[in-house]
């Protein structure tokens, strides 16, 4: 569903591209970049990444500049050879983006809002501050103090640079947070959930916003990272309206261009707080690249490259894996299982071209569609038993 708004007071005073822009820059070239350099080609764009590691997942389908996230030199050679520039991940100097808006260029989403996501302190209190509901939280100082007087049991985050399970810390008791208190964290009230659920929400330079469908996440527990998606989730209509008020609300008042990726709890009294906000596509998206009219990586584009929205419909349910990298995986990646999903019919394999894997990186995901939910979903569990990630070295 597209929502046309009406242009915001924020968002016409915002830096949009000419029309008709055809070269976008992404700083990162990861499995994001990638899949977005894929769905560039569907609608006549070229890509260009910046990453610091040569033969970069997004090189296959994309030029490439090798450099630092941060390094200003190489970030100006990418804005010159390109109309506007995303990002495949946050970890990039807000400070340097908004460097490169004040020569004129056009980032999306710009520096403020990347400023704002990418410290988790500073997005919950964003939270706070527009009565977007969220669970309780405060700084810590790294100090045992502040746990004590918050309450344990509770979560304890890095603000910065956490992804992928990694900055995150359930704690049951004092030591359980020691690994963490040396750098700047926060600690969020640990809640009873009954359900994980998310959303994309994209939002162009007009203010048209369009939302998908709200999707179920099952996460594994072993390492905090997501493992499975089924869309549509399997929740009442009073709480699908919530979450989509919810993320209308947040990309408004972020004047946000892009998609951007939000996950809330269902709690088990049945509150829906928002945990987390992404400022690009998210792995709870990638199921929309088979299950849905416009893929997220698609979507994302037509957004910062000021094109119309396209259809956000779920065409058929779907179920989505992460290819986590086995516990006692490294060395060149070794797949197992792929000729089963290759037979399986339905199931669709995207490997991200990584030239080594670790313990629970993500190697790849699997999308099984079905003519129901529950078809996608069995097919899908039957597939997770059987496709498989090792390492070459013990």
């Amino acid at each position: 569903m597209v929502i046309n708004a009406s242009l915001s007071a924020a968002a016409a005073n915002s830096a949009a591209p000419a029309v008709h822009h055809r070269r976008v820059g992404i700083v990162g070239g990861g499995q994001l970049a990638r899949m977005m350099a894929e769905a560039a080609r569907k609608i006549g764009l070229t890509i260009v990444v910046l990453d610091p590691t040569p033969g970069c997942p997004a090189r296959e389908f994309a030029d490439q500049i090798v450099g630092e996230f941060d390094d200003a030199e190489k970030l100006a050679e990418l804005a010159a050879r390109t109309d506007v520039i995303t990002l495949d991940i946050e970890a990039v100097s807000a400070a340097v983006l908004a460097a490169l808006e004040r020569t004129g260029r056009v980032v999306a989403p710009n520096a403020a809002v990347l400023g704002i996501i990418q410290d988790k302190l500073l997005q919950k209190e964003f939270l706070a501050r527009h009565d977007l509901p969220t669970s309780a939280f405060r700084a810590l100082t790294g100090t045992t103090a502040d746990l004590e007087a918050f309450g344990i049991p509770c979560v304890v985050k890095t603000r910065r640079h956490g992804y992928d399970g990694r900055g995150v810390k359930v704690v049951e008791r004092i030591a359980d947070a020691a690994e963490l208190l040396d750098t700047p964290c926060l600690v969020e009230a640990r809640v009873a959930i009954a359900k994980e659920l998310a959303i994309m929400a994209a939002r162009n330079w007009h203010g048209d916003i369009a939302l998908y469908p709200v999707v179920e996440a099952e996460f594994d527990r072993r390492a905090n990272i997501l493992d499975t998606i089924q869309a549509p989730a399997c929740v009442t209509d009073s709480v699908i309206n919530t979450c989509r008020a919810l993320a209308e609300r947040i990309v408004n008042k972020l004047d946000g261009v892009g998609i951007f990726g939000i996950e809330f709890f269902l709690t088990s009294d049945g509150q829906v707080l928002v945990n987390e906000i992404s400022p690009r596509p998210h792995n709870s998206g990638h199921y929309t690249i088979e299950a849905c009219a416009t893929s997220q990586f698609e979507q994302h584009l037509r957004a910062v490259t000021d094109m119309s929205l396209g259809s956000v419909a779920l065409v058929r349910p779907a179920a989505s894996f992460n290819l986590l990298g086995e516990p006692t995986a490294f060395g060149s990646p070794r797949f197992a299982g792929l000729e089963v999903a290759a037979r399986t019919p339905g199931a669709t394999v995207h490997l991200y071209g990584k030239h080594s894997v670790k313990p629970f990186r993500k190697m790849g995901h699997v999308t099984v569609t079905g003519a129901t939910l529950e078809h996608a979903l069995s097919t899908a569990r039957s597939l997770k038993q059987v496709v498989k990630v090792t390492g070459s070295t013990p």
